[in-house]
Parts: structure tokens; C-alpha cells; sequence
């Protein structure tokens, strides 16, 4: 349970928001005042109206049989008209203004609560790859959208009921024990009860809330990550074993849910049960005073008005507390992830023309943070513009990662990795990541079209279709494009699950080329792809776009003999770098690789 100052000390961050939308806070504090005036005008007025009505009723059955009968029921009627009359008017007032209270408060943080959300996703946008690998997709998701949601119950309906309370309690506390103090405390015995029972049954209702938020998180992800592998799931017909765990997820979110409905069934009852005594204590000491002339049956009806308007101010404060102490949860979450800073800052900005020379690794080491082997140990390599550089080793070599420290994935590396002379850890990473065409292996595609994933990163107004199609028959693929009944405009479906791997690599490296990069890095992006059909898209590659520096990443080194130079890793260091004739010269690894492949 966190301390009133351990709250407010994680809450503080957003007192900025709080400073950029005072005028709609301070103009919504001052609608709740007005609001609450007239709500609590309606108190005396009523008073007024029925001892008004009862000193008539006395002087009626005392005049009943005189002239003066009829003079008397006819003011009566008047009296009674006026003050619904003002009623009627200071109920519409309190409306009013209670209207602008939530247009105001409730607005502005509607408001926060899309700042907030903006704040975190350009925070999303300025971490390295290295965060991502140790958080947890979910768990980002839930920052923010449940953690913004939760603190944006605090900016809203929290502070709005918190001084709206206060407001209110303070003027029905003056107004009540002016009238009769001794009465007040009687009638006020229950409603701090009230409040304690609501928080404690609020604290059980939100911890029950958590639960069953965490239980239907994990039937959603059991859900999305079963259809995402229906295919598998059917092809080894274990459809039953699946449905065991799906009916018991099921079930016990079912079991968490009653478990909250049985909770939430004591809320109403229990707070009729304590306004009933609160009103019963009313009428019945009320009564006894106005036995003994020291009150009057409009103070009765009054502090029955009084003890109704205080009835649900108070049931939330217990309720307040809680969003209180859950946003407090849900920012100190936020405000860890906002003072997470990448790896290395760029200490300098500097642009970086068009790709014209080089690219030189330097004696570059690399190793995981949460690793302690070296995945790079003193890699140094060049690779000179418009060259294709092969890229092979066994399984666990570096090759992929060296990829991802080109691409500043990673900048937490020793040594250099220049461009044009220039260390590219020093360069906008915006316009320096533009020169890059990219084709990872855990390729992406959206639920979309092939046309819009193709054209996915380009200006709409730079689609020229007829470039599409020329990249697609360099990447093999137009002809299968033609065979679906919409072409272009076929729905590939989630992650592409209408297409084959090897159409969805193709698709990727499409996607790369006609980004129009200078520098091409397919890593394992063809592995799906026959090799015929493999060594047709690498000579289409280095014919038709001759002026395109390429990294070629591969397990199959049989169509490597189309490159320039090959480098072969093995266990993070560089085992090996020539041309292909050079290497099927000499024993090592690049050979044996060559004759353990033709072997197949």
C-alpha cells in the first residue's frame, strides 16, 4: 500500500500537464463550486416551503369556518408554486454547471491523457533494439494504453470528485451544525463508516479487476498466438489439446469474474443500508426536537436533502483513493520507462550526404548485455560502393548481428564503423538509416494489400506503377503476383499468411528495393526461395542494379561465386575473406560449406 507522500512523489510528474491546462481546471473547480451552491440552495429552500406550509396548516384548521379561509388557501397555493418555482430554477442551475464541471476537468484530461500517450510513443520511437529484446511486447502495450487510462482516472474523475467533496462537505457541515450540532453528529455516525466499508471493498474489487485483467490477457494471447498457428495446429491435429487449455483459461476467468460479482453484490445494499440509518436517525431525533420546539419539520426535510447529497460524495472517497493509489502504480511504471535513456546519445548531429565511397568496419567487438561471450571480436572489413559482399558462417557466427550494428540496432559496440569517413554513431540517424534497403529474416507484413506493403515507407506520390512491377520481376515475383484473382490488390492477410515464404521474402526484398536505398543488406532473405530461382534474383540484383552496394547474408554459399568479395565468420571472429575462387582454393570452412551443400 503506498503512503499518501510515496503517491503524491510519483503523481508529481504530471504536475506539468496540470500548469498547461490550468484554465480548464480552474474554470472546472469554479463550476463545482457553483454547482454545489445551488445543489445545497435547494436544502433551505425546501425548509422554507414546508415550515411555511405547516404554520398555514396550523392557521387552517384554526380559520377553517371563518372568511378568512379561503384568502389563506389561496396564498397557500401561491407560496407553494413560488418556491417550486426556485426550486425548479436552482436544480436547473446546479445542471448547468454541473455540465461545464465535466466539460472542463473530464476535457482536459482527455487532453493529458493524449500528451501522455504521445510523450510514450516518441519515447518508444528514441529506444535502441536493446530495450526491446528485454521487454516484453505486452507489457509496452500496457503502458500505453491501461497505465494511461489509469492515470488519466486520477487527472479526471479523481480530482473532480475529490473537490467536489470537499466543497460540498464543508458548506452542508457549516449549514448543518449552524442549525443543530448535536442533531449533525448523530445523523453524520454513519457516513464515515460508509466511506471505510467502500474503500475496503474497493481495494478487494480493484485487486480482483488486476486479476482478471492478467487472466484475460493470457486468453487473449492464447487465442491470437493459436489462430496465428492454425496451419500448425491442424496439420498435427492437435486441435484437442488446444481446446483443453482454452476451456481452462476459460474457466478460470469465469471463476475470477464471479468472484468480482459476488464483491460488487454488497456495494448497493450496503450503501442503502447505511443512508436508511442515516435517515432514520434524522427523522427520528429530528422528531424528538421538534417535540421539544428546538427544531422544525423543515429541518427535518432539509437534513434528509443534506444527508442524500452527501451520500455519494462520501461512498467515493473510497473509491478516489483507489484510482488514486492505482494511477500513482501505473505512472511510477510510466515514469521508470520515461528515464530509460538509449545506450549511447548522439552528441552530435551530422548530416549525412548520398552513399559515394565506403563502408569500413574497424576493429569492432560486440558483445549482449546479458551475455558473456563476445558475439563481434576485432571484425575489420571494407566494403567499397556498388560491391556485393557475401556474408556465411556457422550458425551462431555474428552474421545477423554484425547487420544490426550497420543498421544501429546496437550502438554499444567498441570500435568503428565509418561511412564515407564518418562514424555513423555521429550521423542523423533519420537521414542515415534512408540509405538502407533491409530484408531481415523474421520478416514483417501488414494485414494489407500487396500493392501497400509494397509500397509501404514511400510517399504516395512517388508510386510509379510501373516501377513496382519492374522491381517485382527482378525479385521474381510479378508472375506469381498475376496468378491471384485481384493481383496487386490481393489481401495477403495477417503476417502474410496467404502467401508462401518464399513469395513473402520476395515481397520483403521488393519492399527494400523500392525504397531506392544505396546501400542493400538481405539477411537470410531468399532461404525460402529454391536455388534456381535464388541465383535468377541475385543476377537480376547485380545486372539490373549495378549501382547498389549489397550485403548478402546466407547459409547457402552455392550462389555466392555471382560476388565480389566473401567474408566468413565463425564464432564472432572473421575466419576467412576473399573472392570465391580464392576460398574454394584453399581448405577451411568456406569450403567445406561449398561441399557438404553440393553434397545434398
Amino acid at each position: 500500500m503506498y503512503s499518501f507522500a510515496h503517491t503524491m512523489r510519483e503523481l508529481r510528474y504530471l504536475n506539468k500537464y496540470l500548469i498547461k491546462y490550468k484554465w480548464l481546471f480552474l474554470w472546472g473547480i469554479g463550476c463545482i463550486a457553483l454547482s454545489n451552491f445551488f445543489a445545497i440552495l435547494i436544502a433551505p429552500l425546501v425548509r422554507n416551503a414546508v415550515d411555511s406550509i405547516a404554520l398555514r396548516l396550523d392557521y387552517y384548521l384554526l380559520l377553517k369556518e371563518t372568511n378568512f379561509f379561503q384568502f389563506l388557501k389561496i396564498s397557500g397555493i401561491h407560496m407553494a408554486f413560488f418556491f417550486s418555482i426556485l426550486i425548479l430554477v436552482a436544480a436547473l442551475l446546479k445542471g448547468i454547471f454541473m455540465y461545464f464541471m465535466r466539460q472542463t476537468i473530464i476535457i482536459a484530461s482527455r487532453y493529458i491523457e493524449f500528451d501522455l500517450k504521445n510523450e510514450i510513443y516518441s519515447q518508444y520511437q528514441r529506444l535502441d533494439k536493446s530495450f526491446y529484446d528485454k521487454n516484453y511486447t505486452g507489457d509496452l502495450m500496457n503502458r500505453i494504453s491501461e497505465d494511461v487510462s489509469r492515470v488519466r482516472m486520477y487527472l479526471g474523475p479523481a480530482i473532480m470528485y475529490t473537490i467536489n467533496l470537499f466543497w460540498l462537505f464543508g458548506l452542508i457541515l457549516f449549514l448543518m451544525f449552524s442549525i443543530n450540532t448535536k442533531i449533525s453528529l448523530l445523523v453524520l455516525i454513519p457516513l464515515p463508516i460508509l466511506s471505510i466499508a467502500i474503500y475496503l471493498i474497493s481495494d478487494i474489487m480493484n485487486k480482483r479487476s488486476d486479476l482478471i485483467q492478467k487472466k484475460l490477457s493470457q486468453l487473449t494471447s492464447f487465442v491470437q498466438e493459436y489462430l496465428s498457428g492454425i496451419r500448425l495446429v491442424k496439420s498435427y491435429a492437435v486441435e484437442s489439446v488446444f481446446n483443453k487449455q482454452f476451456k481452462k483459461l476459460s474457466q478460470e476467468y469465469k471463476s475470477d469474474n464471479l468472484s468480482l460479482v459476488k464483491v460488487n453484490a454488497l456495494f448497493h445494499p450496503m450503501v442503502m443500508m447505511l443512508v436508511s440509518t442515516s435517515i432514520i436517525i434524522t427523522v427520528y431525533v429530528g422528531g424528538m426536537a421538534v417535540i421539544e420546539g428546538t427544531f422544525s419539520f423543515g429541518n427535518i426535510a432539509e437534513f434528509i436533502i443534506y444527508v442524500s447529497m452527501l451520500t455519494w460524495p462520501v461512498a467515493s472517497l473510497g473509491w478516489v483513493t483507489s484510482l488514486v493509489q492505482r494511477a500513482a502504480a501505473s505512472q511510477k511504471r510510466i515514469n521508470d520507462f520515461l528515464k530509460v535513456e538509449p545506450f549511447q546519445k548522439e552528441k552530435k548531429q551530422i548530416k549525412f550526404s548520398p552513399f559515394s565511397r565506403s563502408i569500413v568496419f574497424e576493429q569492432v567487438t560486440f558483445s549482449f548485455p546479458d551475455k558473456r561471450n563476445k558475439a563481434l571480436q576485432n571484425i575489420s572489413f571494407e566494403i567499397e560502393k556498388g560491391k556485393k559482399l557475401g556474408i556465411t558462417g556457422t550458425t551462431g557466427s555474428g552474421k545477423s548481428t554484425l547487420t544490426s550494428l550497420l543498421l544501429r540496432q546496437y550502438e554499444n559496440f567498441q570500435g568503428k564503423i565509418m561511412m564515407d569517413q564518418k562514424e555513423v554513431r555521429m550521423l542523423d540517424k533519420k537521414h542515415y538509416l534512408q540509405t538502407f534497403g533491409y530484408v531481415p529474416q523474421d520478416l514483417f507484413l501488414f494485414s494489407d494489400t500487396i500493392l501497400n506493403n509494397l509500397a509501404f515507407g514511400i510517399d504516395s506520390s512517388e508510386i510509379v506503377h510501373e516501377k513496382i512491377i519492374e522491381v517485382c520481376k527482378i525479385c521474381a515475383l510479378h508472375r506469381d503476383i498475376i496468378d491471384f484473382p485481384k493481383q496487386y490488390e490481393t489481401l495477403i492477410g495477417e503476417r502474410g499468411i496467404n502467401l508462401s515464404g518464399g513469395q513473402k521474402q520476395r515481397l520483403t526484398l521488393a519492399r527494400a528495393i523500392l525504397k531506392n536505398p544505396s546501400v542493400l543488406v538481405i539477411d537470410d532473405g531468399l532461404s525460402a526461395v529454391d536455388t534456381k530461382t535464388e541465383q535468377r534474383i541475385l543476377k537480376n540484383l547485380f545486372t539490373q542494379l549495378p549501382n547498389i552496394t549489397i550485403l548478402y547474408i546466407s547459409h547457402r554459399v552455392n550462389c555466392f561465386e555471382f560476388l565480389d568479395n566473401i567474408l566468413v565468420l565463425e564464432n564472432g571472429n572473421i575466419s576467412e575473406y576473399g573472392n570465391h575462387k580464392s576460398l574454394i582454393a584453399k581448405p577451411g570452412l568456406y569450403q567445406k560449406l561449398l561441399e557438404m551443400q553440393s553434397d545434398r
